[in-house]
């Protein structure tokens, strides 16, 4: 746009340039003394004239259009670079404060076992295999059949995960609140005892216990139905076996709690398999149930007192075998 203005001011004045031209030439006067020259050479010197002063101008226009640009790309890269290394700056101190300190839940599970006199209920060898599982699956969803001196450790090795507690003693689980809020535990009755293990056997041989399906709609004597509602809505991707008490014939016995562990399994949802770890296989009732309805086949590892399965999800395929053969 520039350079059009330019070119017509410049065409408005060329009549006035031989006139102009007389202030600042000597031979305008020399040729009113002698003799003028061709009118056509004279013309044509204006119009070269005219023509690089137009030149000259673009020229200016362009280096000052560059310049220009150069200068704003500089200022433009100039903030960039600070608003990045502020950014930087930022994001090291944030991480400085908070990515190296451990969470106040380890903090306290550190101290209290640190401190404490009592050992958790399993072996460190059979904490182990657990723990290798956690290790790889955390966070995860994690049920745990039983609340006592290791439930804090449990719930630490499933950092950011959701462990979840149920237990028959309702005045344990005050006592344990009290010493340890941030655990999620829930109260569950089993109607079930030790003394009844042979008869349930029997009945979980029945076709009404061999089906998949959620334990709640069961007709299978061995299935809990009374377990919070959040227990059968969430997918499992760990379930720990070591309650209810079970060590004489009037205690509640863990028949029920190791068939439907399993029931659990099977019935997960989407892809996938389920961890499941029963403590306590020494005694009859543990030991029978567990090979029974989590199957021999499905059995990974036995530790001391522990045994882990790992049972896939039947819900995609109905006709899949109770146990494999």
């Amino acid at each position: 746009m520039l350079l059009i203005i330019s070119t017509l001011y410049f065409s408005c004045y060329i009549p006035q340039i031989p006139y102009l031209a007389a202030f600042i030439h000597p031979s305008f006067f020399h040729s009113h003394n002698t003799s003028m020259r061709p009118k056509t050479h004279q013309t044509l010197n204006l119009k070269l004239l005219t023509l690089a002063l137009l030149v000259a101008f673009f020229l200016l226009f362009v280096l000052r259009s560059n310049l220009t640009s150069t200068s704003n790309d500089l200022n433009q890269y100039h903030m960039s670079s600070t608003s990045q290394t502020s950014l930087l700056k930022a994001s090291t101190t944030e991480c400085s404060n908070s990515c190296t300190k451990i969470p106040p839940s380890l903090s306290q599970a550190l101290i209290h076992y640190a401190t404490s006199t009592i050992t958790p209920q399993q072996t460190l060898k059979e904490i182990s295999v657990s723990a290798r599982i956690l290790e790889k699956r955390s966070p995860c969803n994690f049920l745990v059949f039983g609340l006592g001196h290791d439930s804090l450790m449990w719930s630490e090795l499933n950092h950011g995960g959701r462990t979840i507690f149920v237990e028959e003693d309702e005045s344990w689980i005050e006592q344990i609140r009290r010493t340890f809020p941030m655990l999620e535990s829930y109260h569950v009755r089993y109607d079930s005892k030790v003394n009844e293990a042979e008869n349930l056997m029997e009945i979980g041989k029945g076709a009404e216990c061999r089906e998949v399906r959620d334990p709640r709609y069961s007709i299978c004597q061995l299935a809990l139905k009374g377990l919070p509602s959040i227990v059968y809505e969430t997918r499992w991707d760990v379930i720990m076996v070591d309650a209810p008490t079970g060590y004489y014939d009037e205690a509640p016995g863990r028949m029920s709690a190791i068939y439907t562990a399993g029931m659990m399994a099977r019935n997960r949802d989407g892809f996938g398999e389920t961890h499941v770890f029963v403590h306590d296989v020494n005694r009859v009732v543990e030991d029978k149930f567990s090979i029974t309805f989590l199957c021999h086949k499905y059995m990974k590892k036995q530790q001391g007192r522990l045994r882990h399965f790992t049972i896939p999800t039947h819900r995609d395929n109905l006709d899949m075998p109770f146990c494999p053969q």
